[in-house]
């Protein structure tokens, strides 16, 4: 049995990026709402829960989000793209740490550290329309190099 199961571990360890997608989690589920994610990155996975998950959102929505960062960030940037029915409907970016205005603790973080984030999203409440939504998400730090890459569904009943 040991044999058998040291190359399968080696093969695991040593190759992570032979499986093809990171396995779906559920941020959050209710009766009419429902919030799934998917990391992009095919080397690295990370944490992410919303505490209520109400249709329509609450306006402080409460989030919690892990990561141990492959990248040093300086400088930090979050691109986001909502498609709706195959369509890119609304896109945006924005600087969360710059140089001189660290927005947040985890700014200037550096490879190997993790980032841990609990806390509100503020935002105006509003209802999803029923439907299926897809957000792409990507953060990258100075140097064009991703930090976090996610893909998420959001399912409205």
């Amino acid at each position: 049995m040991k044999i058998f199961m040291a190359p399968f571990l080696a093969l695991v360890l040593l190759c992570p990026s032979c499986h093809s997608k990171w396995t779906t989690h559920t941020a959050c589920k209710d009766d009419k709402l429902e919030l799934l994610y998917q990391s992009c990155d095919p080397l690295q996975d990370f944490g992410f829960s919303v505490d209520h998950c109400n249709n329509p959102l609450s306006e402080n929505l409460k989030i919690r989000f892990g990561i141990i960062l492959r990248y040093n960030i300086k400088e930090l940037f979050l691109d986001v793209n909502l498609f709706a029915m195959g369509k890119s409907v609304y896109s945006f970016s924005y600087p969360v740490c710059e140089t001189d205005f660290p927005q947040f603790s985890f700014c200037g973080r550096r490879k190997g550290e993790n980032i841990y984030y609990a806390g509100d999203i503020n935002k105006p409440a509003f209802p999803i329309v029923k439907g299926e939504y897809h957000i792409l998400l990507r953060l990258y730090n100075e140097n064009n190099s991703t930090v976090v890459c996610a893909n998420f569904t959001v399912l409205s009943y």
